[in-house]
């Protein structure tokens, strides 16, 4: 039998399990995300603006993993050759900046003014607003800071304004933070969506196609404080109209009407909820594929192409990367450069090349209406083509 000398050191029955715990899948596709964006590279937030284009095109899987991943779609088509215009001017933002600070002006008086005359001139005037302070570190600081905010005003009661508040929703599974011009919190505890734009509004209407961008992207701020409001118990309700604040008659005062965003807000939820989830699309990516702008021009277009793009010609207005998908449909022949309407109505038919051979009869199932319509379309033609050689003066 031994025999110790002071106090016996205790012999650990295991060792300790060192392994560090596996990562979470949240941190997984963060990391898988980084990857794809190249390293050293900053993410690139997504505005409102890039979600509602984004909704209007849940078939690009190319546009879903590009935007989730954070990469500079400007940058990388210039990197690709394909340089795109699209964007706004720096005159154009700098006007737009200077017409909201002075919206904004004295505490947001004539915004609420506004606000209480186009969709609540049954509350009573907003004389005093609260301006809750917004600051917080980061964006899911300033996303948090925003829900007490909101949270508090609704339970205050009174008009509430808050400038530039930050929301978070979830794209593809993928979280993105967009930013609204202004919320304001009513007497009720309702909540309404402010868009601030800068092309007039002339004897109290405004170009309908820039209205319609507008609606759009009220419609993703909407989608986002429903999801701040369905936390709250009771859950304040989010009003479905908002107002939209436009100079007045080319001039720099401020003119306010109401829209109607519930077209708008059920149409972006449907195609948001459509898009492939980003996780999804990067696992069927090969292996080192990346998007940084300072890889090679050969490498950058092969990991471009590997994922599949649905092009438009509506992406040449929303997209910064539509001058290079556009080249590459006119190389594959797709018919989706013609246009939406008319690639629904060619039904299997996917190439320009497949069309022409079904209205030759060299291919295709002649039950299909579309390749019906095709041959139909071809006889007619053929047809007028004869009559009008025979009926053509001799030279």
């Amino acid at each position: 039998m031994s025999e110790f000398h002071g106090s016996a050191r205790p012999r650990p029955t295991s060792r300790p399990d060192r392994t560090p715990p596996p990562p979470t899948r949240e941190k997984g596709l963060r990391h898988r995300l980084a990857e794809l964006r190249g390293p050293d590279v900053p993410a690139k937030a997504l505005d409102a603006r890039a979600l509602a284009a984004l909704a209007a095109n849940p078939g690009c899987s190319r546009r879903a993993i590009l935007d989730g991943a954070g990469v500079d779609k400007a940058r990388l088509a210039a990197a690709l050759g394909a340089p795109s215009g699209f964007g706004q001017s720096q005159f154009a933002l700098t006007r737009g900046n200077a017409f909201e600070a002075r919206v904004k002006a004295d505490g947001g008086a004539e915004l609420l003014r506004l606000a209480h005359a186009h969709l609540d001139p049954g509350a009573e005037p907003p004389a005093q607003a609260a301006l809750p302070d917004l600051t917080a570190h980061g964006p899911q600081g300033r996303t948090a800071r925003t829900a007490l905010a909101l949270r508090e005003a609704t339970r205050a009661g009174g008009w509430t304004l808050l400038d530039h508040p930050m929301l978070a929703l979830d794209v593809a599974g993928s979280l993105a933070f967009v930013e609204p011009d202004a919320v304001v919190v009513h007497p009720d505890g309702s909540w309404s969506v402010v868009e601030i734009k800068s092309f007039p509004m002339v004897d109290g209407s405004a170009d309908p196609s820039k209205v319609g961008a507008a609606a759009r992207q009220a419609a993703v701020y909407v989608l986002a404080l429903e999801d701040v409001a369905a936390r709250l118990e009771p859950a304040p309700r989010v009003r479905h109209r908002v107002l939209l604040v436009c100079p007045k008659d080319f001039s720099n005062l401020p003119a306010g009407c109401a829209v109607d965003v519930r077209k708008q807000r059920a149409v972006t939820a449907r195609q948001l909820s459509r898009l492939t989830r980003v996780e999804e699309i990067a696992g069927t990516l090969p292996e080192g594929t990346c998007f940084a702008p300072d890889r090679p021009a050969g490498e950058l277009t092969a990991a471009v192409e590997a994922v599949p793009a649905t092009y438009a010609p509506e992406c040449l207005s929303a997209c910064e990367l539509a001058f290079h998908c556009r080249e590459s449909a006119r190389a594959s022949g797709a018919v989706t450069r013609l246009g939406r309407p008319l690639r629904a109505e060619l039904g299997g038919l996917a190439t320009v090349e497949e069309v022409l051979a079904a209205a030759r009869g060299e291919s295709g199932d002649p039950d299909d209406p579309a390749v019906a319509a095709l041959r139909r379309a071809a006889r007619l033609r053929a047809e007028a083509l004869a009559t009008a050689r025979e009926v053509a003066p001799c030279p």
